[in-house]
């Protein structure tokens, strides 16, 4: 394999094959993190313009995107034209050696492909294949298109996220998405515990407004048994106080979670304001959730005669949780992030090195590694093609004339 492809896998996936069929966030984030784990991902590209995040970002030289390095590390990238039937035959191939596939096209088109799972499965009866779509792979809404913003709003998280005067806001990120990737790894890893006892696959099948849906805490169950419906609520969560972000002497926020009863009592004494716990208002977790705007006013006059350093150093002595509200810079310069090395330099052939988080969780024996950042498109075809489908170099040049690699 090439240079970078040639260091060592190490994590508990280490000797895992994975073929990835995925292109932007929801399938190549599920390849990411079993690949940041020791497995072998094996990402298949269209050969002409590769999965679209190589262009997503702001633009860098040589047309580069920051989007990359990220969700394209640990990975082997082979260019191969699905829409051929060579190249179906190549990946079916690549397949059948591999443990899992990953796809994240629309239901239907694996099977239009010849790459059903019973098929894909004939030879390879351990094979477990995760799919991810917006909707899932059965019901009425199966062949809608459905990106990660659609399944946030079918998913209950778009009505909740954002102020109440405002239209639902989005959360930053492309949660959705990484919802979907997640949980097709938990599929993935169950699947794996289940193969090892009876040897056989199986497909997962994760949509997109159901990986949402499954963080939404009580939301459904509230409405059913009270009727309520959980409204937008700004920086708050209705009815927990003090818990918010207050303003600080040179305008920058802090975050204080201060609710609950013990917390509460120590932050009125840092406040210099020890009555406030006894004061019938505020005594209680169900009287300060009551008053909870009346409570943020007081603690926001406090916090504003602050400046931020100082009033996380004094929060901090007392135990009271806080933090500023971070950034890239800032997460670049705190002592926890180094200490942890939660935020790691990877070796980049353009850059010389570039910056990214860490692999997570830590694992005390096995723990995972950004080998590579994201690789050029089709820098592996050869070697893969060779390795696994015993492709010579004279028909890799023949596929190549005709566009298939």
């Amino acid at each position: 394999m090439s240079d970078t492809a040639s260091t060592p896998a190490t994590g508990p996936l280490a000797g895992l094959t994975v073929i990835e069929m995925g292109t932007l966030i929801a399938g190549p984030f599920c390849g990411q993190i079993l690949g940041d784990f020791g497995a072998n991902v094996i990402k298949i590209e269209d050969p002409k313009v590769g999965d679209p995040m190589r262009q997503w970002g702001r633009s860098l030289p040589k047309g580069l995107s920051p989007w990359w390095p990220v969700i394209g590390r640990n990975k082997k990238s082979v260019g191969l034209n699905l829409r051929t039937p060579e190249g179906q035959a190549l990946a079916k191939t690549l397949i059948g050696k591999a443990d899992v596939v990953i796809e994240n096209f629309r239901p239907g088109a694996m099977e239009k492909w010849g790459m059903s799972y019973e098929a894909l499965s004939a030879d390879n009866p351990g094979l477990i294949m995760a799919r991810v779509s917006g909707f899932g792979q059965t019901g009425p809404y199966s062949q809608r298109a459905g990106y990660g913003l659609i399944g946030e709003a079918m998913g209950g998280l778009r009505y909740v996220t954002g102020e109440p005067d405002r239209a639902p806001a989005r959360a930053g990120i492309s949660i959705g998405d990484s919802l979907a990737a997640m949980h097709s790894v938990m599929g993935i890893l169950m699947a794996l515990h289940h193969k090892e006892k009876t040897g056989k696959g199986q497909v997962i099948d994760a949509a997109l407004y159901e990986s949402v849906l499954a963080v939404m805490e009580n939301l459904i169950t509230e409405y059913d048994l009270t009727g309520y419906v959980r409204e937008r609520s700004g920086s708050v969560l209705p009815g927990i106080a003090p818990s918010n972000a207050y303003p600080c002497k040179e305008g920058e926020l802090i975050l204080i979670g201060g609710n609950g009863d013990n917390v509460y009592a120590r932050l009125t004494e840092a406040m210099g304001r020890p009555e406030l716990k006894d004061d019938p208002k505020f005594v209680d977790h169900a009287s300060r959730g009551a008053h909870q705007h009346e409570l943020d006013g007081i603690v926001a006059d406090w916090t504003s005669t602050f400046a931020l350093p100082d009033l996380l150093a004094l929060l901090e002595s007392q135990g009271i949780p806080a933090s500023r509200v971070y950034r890239a810079p800032d997460m670049l310069e705190d002592p926890q992030f180094a200490a942890r090395d939660a935020i790691v330099s990877v070796p980049h052939p353009v850059f010389g090195s570039v910056k990214m988080q860490n692999a997570f969780p830590k694992l005390s024996a096995t723990p995972g590694k950004v080998r590579w950042p994201g690789p050029e498109l089709g820098q592996h075809t050869a070697d893969v093609l060779a390795e696994l489908a015993g492709v010579t170099p004279a028909k890799l040049a023949e596929l190549k004339a005709a566009g298939i690699i």
